[in-house]
């Protein structure tokens, strides 16, 4: 498995907000007598969040209840929020031009033509719509109508490098492969209504993205980050621990207190293992890219694998200043590291539902 990162694209809906805001708009639906303000706030400080970004704002300024008209107040304990149908139509609305922009920006940093992609490979566990993404991306790109596409489905905050490695196994096969791999998570569609602890984490942590990436062979020239192998573990006894289901009003997520500790025994082993099967030892190691799940989730796996603090620096601040976008949040924090001039050997480090590690290894 090689291949080089030859371009990257962000993108974020236009409008964001606070995640003091974002406190009291959640409150709009997860309590309707409103008396639990003061427990949500701290849960939303917590989160390691400052800011997030969401398609179903409609304004980033004026009195919260005023900048989104998607989730009414709820009603009443029972209230579960708007149907999966209308958060299916949200994202079919909303992802394919938020994506397209992703990718066109990582045509431009890879001066890349549309019509030299020859594999699309799409990403995303936060909504469905056929024809679907790709079919999108095709038009509003100028795509080929002959391009190769794959689709990486539902498969959580690992799913990004899920579909690394799909693109990685098209340039090491094709010497003239020129993969566009785009991701696209719209999260905010699936805020929950009621007083659920799990769930109101969920509503703390997550909000909206799209990443792009250009990968070509890596036998050619270039002078950026090369993928050099990828690794997968399915933790044990972990079913339960993070799951992404498919409700009536909105997919629900199970995230239970306990993945910090099942990561922090069950990973840093592992990873030694494999990365000593890549010929790299852990100690070797010079750059960090660890999806950020929360705070407890970086603390736990920066313990377990002897770091310290400022390593892990690039997933804080996205953390911060975007939440977790799920599968995209990884390419952020990858772009972030690039600009910054992050040395390699780089490991970049994922979990989703399994509890699955996804690993990928940058040099």
């Amino acid at each position: 498995m090689s291949m080089y990162l030859a371009g990257f694209g962000l993108a974020v809906p236009e409008h964001a907000i606070a995640q003091t805001d974002a406190a009291k708009l959640g409150l709009s639906f997860s309590s309707p007598d409103g008396s639990r303000e003061r427990t949500l706030q701290a849960l939303y400080k917590r989160s390691g969040v400052t800011k997030r970004h969401s398609v179903l704002l409609e304004t980033s300024e004026g009195p919260v209840e005023n900048r989104q008209s998607f989730y009414p107040p709820i009603e009443c304990a029972d209230d579960p929020g708007p149907s999966t149908e209308a958060r299916m139509r949200a994202f079919e609305q909303h992802a394919p031009p938020l994506v397209a922009s992703a990718g066109r920006r990582a045509l431009g940093d890879a001066q890349m033509a549309a019509d030299e992609i020859t594999h699309l490979v799409t990403v995303s566990c936060t909504g469905f719509f056929a024809p679907g993404l790709d079919a999108a991306l095709v038009e509003t790109l100028g795509l080929r109508r002959t391009v190769q596409r794959t689709h990486v489905g539902f498969m959580g905050c690992h799913g990004a490098l899920n579909g690394v490695r799909v693109a990685s196994s098209f340039t090491g096969a094709d010497k003239d492969a020129r993969v566009l791999l785009c991701s696209v998570e719209l999260c905010t569609l699936h805020l929950a209504y009621g007083w659920d602890p799990e769930r109101l984490v969920a509503n703390a942590l997550f909000a909206d993205g799209a990443a792009a990436v250009v990968g070509i062979p890596a036998d050619e020239r270039h002078d950026g980050w090369k993928v050099a192998a990828s690794g997968t573990l399915l933790l044990p006894d972990s079913p339960e621990a993070m799951s992404w289901r498919i409700g009536d009003n909105g997919f629900r997520m199970t995230l239970a207190p306990q993945v910090p500790d099942l990561i922090q025994a069950h990973v840093a082993g592992w990873l030694r293992e494999w990365l000593h099967d890549q010929g790299v030892a852990l100690e070797d190691v010079r750059s960090w890219a660890v999806h950020p799940g929360g705070p407890r989730v970086l603390t736990a796996f920066g313990q377990s694998v002897g770091l310290e603090k400022q390593a892990l620096w690039a997933s804080r601040e996205v953390l911060a200043d975007y939440g977790n976008m799920s599968s995209a949040t990884i390419l952020f924090i990858l772009q972030r590291m690039r600009e910054a001039g992050a040395e390699g050997p780089c490991v970049a480090v994922a979990f989703g539902p399994g509890l699955v590690a996804e690993v990928a290894l940058l040099v």
